[in-house]
């Protein structure tokens, strides 16, 4: 069975925003699998960093960055792309090559690894 899994820090980032926002995001984050066996699918950036893949999907004002996991996609953080967290990561990055430059930034993984040590949450 397909799932989207929340880890403990996606989960209070879509938990702190208001109910409404919560459901449109969700709304528009449609994916399956096979979505993103698709080369050139322009609704996901690739962000990659010592054999790791992580997938960045814009949703309205939000990045949601995840990964495929054997149970589906698991979510590892959903930023407001106006956040000042968000804008420290992509500053200083060239916008051609904004998600192969994300995957360079030490800071990035680090955030995102913060949420894989905390687990998941169904």
């Amino acid at each position: 069975m397909f799932q989207i899994i929340f880890n403990q820090i996606s989960a209070a980032e879509m938990a702190a925003l208001p109910k409404e926002l919560q459901l449109e995001l969700l709304a528009e984050f449609e994916i399956l699998p096979e979505d993103l066996e698709r080369s050139g699918d322009e609704r996901f950036g690739v962000i990659e960093r010592d054999g790791q893949k992580l997938y960045r999907y814009r949703a309205s004002d939000y990045r949601i960055y995840f990964a495929r996991s054997e149970q589906g996609i698991v979510v590892h953080r959903v930023l407001n792309r106006n956040t000042l967290r968000d804008f420290l990561f992509r500053a200083r990055l060239p916008m051609p090559a904004e998600d192969e430059e994300l995957g360079k930034e030490r800071r990035f993984w680090e955030l995102i690894e913060e949420g894989q040590k905390t687990g998941r949450r169904g």
